[in-house]
């Protein structure tokens, strides 16, 4: 069972890297450079089938690393993540057999909403919490930004369609802990070893928050 909770999780650093990785050969430099960068929280989407050989390569290799599954989506995925060794787990939605699962995991973990509906259901169920998504196409900051004041106990990781350009915004708003993006991950940048470049993506994320 982690020791970190989901509210320590939106407090880490500024950008959770999203991850989707088709060589986990690759996985441990990738995720050196992301932490060299500044941005420890890693999340690995299990959208490829070297992702979980990716979560169990960072976590037996990477000790600065909190590495998490994310598109964790049904209960047979929420057991080969942890079996993996995740540390944290992100759905892009919830279900109740998710979220029962994911409570069994005893890992934290931020599950997704979209509508005020999903954010108070969520809240219901003891966990203000969660992942934005999809985020720009779900109205983005503004949405965010309604929420807050009706709805003060949610907490948001936004991610979808946000880039270095729109980040500063997402991450002024009172009710966002961090965001998940793609950008700094770039798939040619991975399939070329090019660590230097990723690093550097990284440590101007992580400078978004002083």
């Amino acid at each position: 069972m982690s020791t970190l909770n989901s509210a320590q999780l939106l407090d880490l650093a500024p950008v959770i890297p999203v991850v989707v990785i088709d060589d986990a050969d690759r996985a441990v430099e990738l995720a050196r450079a992301l932490v060299a960068g500044g941005l420890p929280v890693i999340e690995v989407t299990l959208r490829t089938p070297a992702a979980l050989r990716a979560i169990s390569a960072i976590a037996e290799q990477v000790p600065g690393a909190v590495i998490g599954a994310g598109t964790v989506n049904n209960p047979v995925l929420v057991r080969r993540a942890t079996e993996a060794g995740a540390q944290f787990l992100i759905s892009p939605g919830s279900t109740d057999a998710l979220l029962d699962a994911m409570d069994a995991s005893g890992l934290p973990y931020l599950p997704g909403a979209a509508t005020a509906s999903e954010v108070l259901r969520l809240i219901e169920r003891g966990h203000p919490q969660m992942k934005f998504f999809p985020a720009e196409a779900s109205g983005g900051h503004a949405v965010l930004r309604s929420l807050a004041s009706p709805l003060p106990e949610a907490r948001f990781c936004p991610t979808g369609g946000i880039t270095l350009a729109s980040a500063p915004v997402y991450l002024a708003l009172p009710n966002v802990g961090c965001i998940g993006g793609t950008w700094i991950t770039p798939l040619d940048a991975i399939e070329l070893g090019d660590w230097t470049r990723i690093e550097g993506l990284a440590r101007q994320a992580a400078g978004l928050r002083p």
